[in-house]
């Protein structure tokens, strides 16, 4: 095998750079250098999401425009409709609670309540903003609240209940996902400033113990 040689005068590229292809015109002076064109399509999907979040938590489902939702998300509104088909079908995912719900309970039920308590705060602190607390905002939409409750009672609390054993399962998996909504609204909406300044932790191991007493009574407990 003979190997190949790199004309004189030509720079060998450096490792992990490609080399154009033979007759590619040079860029002009001064032009920007060529990049990747192509966006990875999850991330894309969960930008327009994380957009269409954004408005639903601040106004009403029928005064939000897809083009809003493609400016914010750094997209153009076909795009959006590429991914989801149009505005009714990107909300209806919007308003499902199925994915957060997956996450939130993502553990077991002797560990449960620090691990939903973590989740919220760490949602809070790292991405701005838990998707389970928009249940909060349900006024907002009219009629629409009504399936943003019914997504959320079934999603959410009743799949929290069918996990709990002993009577009054559907009070207490009501209670414990109040006190995480409570947790939420303090932390992200209220914005209390003691809580912000106090570590994830340490939040965990003083609140975590109110939602896990719901989940798992001590033994001779009335639940």
């Amino acid at each position: 095998m003979s190997a190949v040689s790199t004309p004189q005068g030509t720079p060998t590229p450096a490792p992990g750079t490609s080399v154009p292809a033979p007759g590619t015109p040079a860029p002009a002076p001064g032009a920007p250098a060529a990049g990747p064109v192509r966006r990875d399509a999850e991330a894309t999907k969960e930008a327009i999401l994380k957009a269409a979040r954004y408005f639903l938590a601040r106004q009403a489902h029928t005064g939000i425009t897809l083009k809003a939702v493609a400016e914010r998300a750094g997209v153009s509104p076909p795009l959006v409709l590429k991914y989801f088909g149009s505005k009714e079908a990107l909300f209806a995912r919007v308003m499902s609670f199925d994915e957060d719900a997956a996450a939130l309970l993502d553990a077991p039920l002797d560990d449960l309540g620090r691990h939903m308590v973590r989740h919220v705060l760490r949602g809070q602190r790292e991405r701005g903003a838990d998707p389970v607390l928009r249940i909060v905002f349900a006024p907002l939409h009219g009629e629409r609240g009504d399936v943003l409750r019914a997504n959320f009672r079934a999603q959410v609390t009743e799949r929290l209940a069918a996990r709990l054993t002993g009577p009054d399962a559907g009070l207490r998996a009501e209670l414990a996902v109040g006190a995480l909504l409570g947790l939420g609204v303090m932390y992200g909406i209220a914005r209390g400033s003691a809580m912000r300044d106090t570590d994830t932790e340490e939040l965990v191991e003083r609140y975590a113990p109110l939602v896990q007493s719901q989940l798992t009574p001590a033994p001779g407990e009335r639940r």
